[in-house]
């Protein structure tokens, strides 16, 4: 069973401050200790007195635009690899309790060992990071909706429009869930993004803005935005206590 999820911040190395300073305010949180050979890896805590736990992390990556991914926090690591690789899935690295995995999709995701996770952070002005978006190419849409499904467990529900599928944890308390979404025309396999549940958008968008993030385009549910690195990432109109559409 999957315990907690985290979603993960992949930016490129040398923007690392740029995205940590924005991510931080835009949570409510604060920036642990970087970890990792090369310091490429913090936490994004909430506050000490909340006494809730992280769900948010970032890394600088050597290559590429960044984007986002998910670490699966469960009790046994490789039974929860071993089971993404029948369903499709190949190894990319194995540490023992460290597994990177690439979905058949492309998107690399993590199986991670659970340290007992399990109060998830309160929502910040209005907002809550809840989500991480995959993007999927046409012809793996079907097939991406059944690995993620089969592999989490979790009902895979359709949503208002027919390009989405929300894959959704039966519990509140894991704090983060997963969305599909079915691009018109192919796409860089792994391309993926965070998204936030908000209560007001418009307000949101300012508040972030004034954060130096930048208005990129706006959908019936959603407004897509820039982060100060430059990378790509939406706010929903969803309840961010339940994550439901409003």
């Amino acid at each position: 069973m999957i315990r907690w999820v985290y979603a993960f911040i992949d930016r490129p190395k040398e923007r690392f401050e740029q995205a940590a300073a924005f991510w931080t305010a835009a949570t409510g949180t604060s920036l642990s200790t970087r970890r990792g050979p090369g310091g490429e890896f913090a936490t994004l805590a909430p506050p000490v007195r909340s006494h809730r736990d992280a769900c948010v992390k970032i890394q600088g990556v050597d290559e590429g635009p960044g984007g986002a991914h998910l670490d699966l926090a469960v009790e046994d690591v490789q039974a929860l690899a071993s089971r993404a690789v029948e369903l499709g899935a190949s190894v990319v690295l194995d540490e023992g309790d460290l597994v990177v995995l690439a979905a058949p999709s492309g998107h690399l995701f993590c199986a991670v060992r659970w340290h007992g996770e399990a109060r998830r952070p309160d929502v910040f002005e209005g907002t809550r990071l809840d989500q991480v978006c995959l993007d999927i190419a046409p012809d793996r849409f079907e097939a991406a909706a059944e690995f993620w499904g089969g592999l989490t467990g979790w009902p895979v529900l359709g949503g208002v429009h027919p390009e989405f599928r929300v894959v959704k944890p039966p519990r509140s308390d894991v704090p983060v869930r997963i969305l599909l979404q079915r691009l018109d025309s192919p796409t860089r396999p792994g391309d993926a993004h965070l998204d936030f549940a908000c209560q007001d958008r418009a307000a949101t968008r300012s508040a972030h803005e004034k954060l130096g993030a930048t208005f990129e385009a706006e959908g019936p549910h959603w407004i897509v935005m820039r982060d100060p690195s430059g990378a790509r990432y939406c706010l929903t109109a969803r309840e961010p206590r339940t994550g439901s559409l409003k």
